[in-house]
């Protein structure tokens, strides 16, 4: 992944302001977000001066969200967490964010170590968020180099809340990703955790807790998301009885296969396509008809893809442009991605330039008025193909600055 590096810029003013609405997380529903809404809609009118202001209100939000993590009050930390998620999943706040990495770093660790299940879980989430927004390269390493620690504490401590375990074992894992740090080591961490959902020696099944079953789901996915950006190594899966972990299971074993499908002493295949068959037509009579049909169509999708070396693509449409879902290495990367920006994955596939890295989309695309007009797009899409296009002119004149002759000052 390319590390970029790019210029910062400055906001408007602190103040104490309300959370984002529930609303204002849909794409669909941007209209109803008046700091959000209002750029847009001043972006398509021209009005400069309006644009400017309509920017300062959102920040001025922002700020206050960022005043707020550090407040008394765990609800109005909780909500000013869930503030910045809600604005950081909807939109590109690389130079906002950038100047005040630290800050936000600074209050997600505070919150990570002082609160409880709710607040550490959306401090977890927003660390997330926030190595997004700043991509892969310096500024999220040292973001990383912050959490990493307090992740693998929790991560580690048996008698931390399961709700902070359980988003720190997917958080952990982006957060890796997107810094590619010690990777080996945090997959370990991972290992440690799920492998203890394996039957015991005896054949039986551990007593496991829902809430510990699915702390044992998130550090698998996080293991098999970390593992599509290193060297494959065998995996011992041995049957598992909660379904949500068979099912976890079941899409790490086919992308597993899918890296080391070269390799021919990686395990006896007539075996596991046996175990994969039993899965698949599991009929036990003490799991739910809905787990039931779940397991079966995910398990006939895997055995699929180890005997014939298939995969049912998907289709993802956003702006002018489409990608197809069409391994499981990009289905894990995808879900990944989409667990944390929501409804605003289109968005960032369309404007978010480490995540156009990472699915090798290339820069955001711009498209001439004519087209977009021909296109009938929306009025936020077209907003995001002008502020594309202004980012554009702006590095275009940053490159042409920089090979100015340095005079010196005076």
């Amino acid at each position: 992944m390319p590390r970029n590096k790019k210029k910062n810029s400055k906001g408007g003013q602190h103040g104490a302001v309300q959370p984002f609405s529930d609303e204002d997380a849909s794409i669909e529903t941007l209209s109803h977000c008046s700091s959000i809404s209002d750029v847009t809609s001043v972006a398509d009118e021209g009005g400069e001066a309006s644009e400017d202001t309509a920017l300062e209100d959102f920040q001025y939000k922002l700020k206050g969200f960022i005043d707020s993590t550090v407040d008394k009050s765990a609800k109005t930390r909780q909500g000013a967490l869930d503030g910045l998620k809600t604005a950081m999943a909807t939109r590109i706040l690389y130079e906002f964010i950038s100047e005040r990495r630290m800050t936000i770093t600074d209050s997600i660790e505070r919150c990570l170590k002082k609160g409880k299940g709710e607040e550490q879980r959306a401090a977890a989430s927003l660390a997330c968020l926030l190595c997004i927004q700043l991509g892969s390269g310096i500024e999220s390493e040292e973001v990383f180099k912050t959490l990493k620690p307090i992740f693998k504490n929790i991560l580690a401590d048996g008698s931390a809340n399961m709700q902070a375990r359980q988003a720190v074992a997917t958080s952990l894992g982006l957060c890796t990703l997107v810094a590619e740090d010690d990777i080996l080591a945090t997959m370990e961490c991972f290992e440690n955790l799920f492998t203890r959902a394996y039957l015991k020696g005896d054949g039986t099944c551990p007593s496991i807790s829902p809430q510990t079953s699915q702390l044992y789901v998130n550090a698998l996915l996080s293991w098999a998301l970390l593992l599509t950006i290193c060297s494959a190594n065998h995996l011992n899966l041995e049957s598992l009885d909660d379904v949500n972990m068979r099912i976890a299971a079941g899409e790490t074993i086919a992308l597993l296969f899918e890296l080391a499908r070269d390799i021919d002493s990686f395990v006896e295949w007539d075996e596991l396509c046996d175990k994969l068959n039993a899965l698949a037509t599991d009929c036990n009579k003490h799991r739910a008809k809905t787990d039931k049909r779940k397991q079966r169509s995910v398990f006939r999708d895997v055995l699929k893809a180890v005997e014939e070396g298939d995969f049912q693509s998907e289709t993802i449409r956003f702006g002018t442009e489409r990608m197809s879902i069409d391994s499981w290495v990009r289905k894990r990367t995808y879900d990944t991605f989409r667990e944390f920006v929501g409804s605003g994955m289109n968005y960032h596939l369309q404007a978010n330039e480490f995540i156009r890295d990472v699915f090798e989309l290339g820069p955001p695309i711009l498209v001439d008025s004519a087209t977009m007009k021909a296109m009938k797009i929306s009025r936020f899409e077209r907003h995001l193909h002008n502020s594309a296009a202004f980012k554009a002119r702006t590095k275009a004149r940053n490159k042409f600055r920089d090979k100015r002759v340095d005079v010196g000052e005076f």
